[in-house]
């Protein structure tokens, strides 16, 4: 073979393999892909993000796993979350105590896991006012009745919740704190799910819970509610007051949203969102919610990272209120 055609065959096999790569090159999603639920079941995450799932993988025509990484008050799942590969195949489920976690660590001066920084905001999906209750065991028809109880038995009375600086514990803690010091007895366990049911079990006399996780006690008589977070009633509860209304000026929500690591690529992430958006506004994932006393409150990437950031401050605000705690 002379030079000219050795040089002439050298080009054309790099050019044959400078195509090849684009053209076998597979388009997203090509597989299934796994949502992180870092609570164990029957918490706000998992009831909201199941419907969620089974609604997206026609969308996605892949399959979408829900994957349980408990512990921590979400913490251990979230970092799980955090260290995933950016491919858009692993993303988190995750609700309002997202914001606390390095928080938590500054408090106690351990080095940070993850940060905020860690993860890329896709979508909300609900926004679900909490709930104080007490089971059907106890007496108490009224907040005032729970408030005048627990100031004569101090350290009594005991909450649970889904662990400490979680979900469940800051609106606690917060309303403990604006009852003039409260003094109740905290049980923290690994999640809603386990707060409930210890709650049930009568283990904890108060629960503070999302209404989309409590409705099906509430409604059986299981569990009895004394006062909502919401600054309006909730359609589901419509006899129930707020806090405000009864003079405690505290509000809080407990929203479920869906996030994707850092570096996870942007057509990637315009995908997500679109197939998220479908997902949410589809009949049967708004029946679904409605049936946990919820309407949608979706809130697309840029509203939602814009309204996370303004959460997080004060989630962080909060940690801080409640300072260091160890049970």
């Amino acid at each position: 073979m002379d030079r000219r055609n050795f040089v002439a065959g050298t080009a054309a096999a790099a050019a044959a393999l400078a195509i090849r790569p684009s053209v076998a090159q597979s388009v997203y999603p090509d597989h299934a892909i796994t949502i992180i639920n870092p609570f164990p079941p029957g918490g706000a995450t998992d009831v909201v993000t199941r419907p969620l799932a089974a609604v997206l993988e026609p969308i996605v025509k892949q399959p979408v796993v829900i994957e349980t990484k408990a512990g921590a008050a979400g913490a251990v799942g979230t970092q799980v979350a955090a260290n995933a590969k950016p491919d858009g195949y692993t993303l988190l489920s995750h609700i309002t105590s997202i914001s606390a976690h390095s928080e938590v660590d500054k408090l106690f001066g351990r080095p940070l896991k993850f940060t905020r920084a860690d993860f890329i905001p896709l979508a909300r999906f609900v926004a679900d006012p909490c709930v104080l209750l007490v089971n059907d065991k106890q007496p108490y028809k009224t907040l005032k009745e729970l408030v005048d109880d627990a100031k004569k038995r101090p350290d009594e009375i005991i909450y649970s919740s889904s662990g400490l600086y979680g979900a469940l514990h800051i609106p606690t803690a917060l309303f403990a704190k604006a009852a003039g010091g409260l003094k109740l007895r905290h049980l923290p366990t690994n999640g809603g799910g386990p707060a409930l049911t210890a709650f049930l079990g009568n283990n904890a006399q108060v629960l503070v819970s999302s209404v989309s996780a409590s409705l099906a006690q509430i409604k059986a008589g299981k569990a009895r509610p004394l006062a909502l977070f919401g600054a309006q009633r909730s359609k589901a509860l419509p006899d129930v007051p707020t806090m405000k209304e009864l003079g405690y000026d505290v509000e809080y929500y407990l929203w479920v949203g869906m996030f994707a690591p850092k570096g996870t690529p942007a057509n990637v992430v315009t995908y997500l969102r679109d197939a998220l958006k479908k997902a949410a506004n589809t009949d049967q994932f708004k029946a679904a919610i409605a049936n946990l006393g919820q309407d949608l409150a979706y809130l697309d990437q840029p509203d939602f990272a814009k309204f996370w950031d303004a959460d997080a401050k004060r989630i962080e605000a909060a940690v801080n209120e409640i300072g260091r705690v160890q049970g």
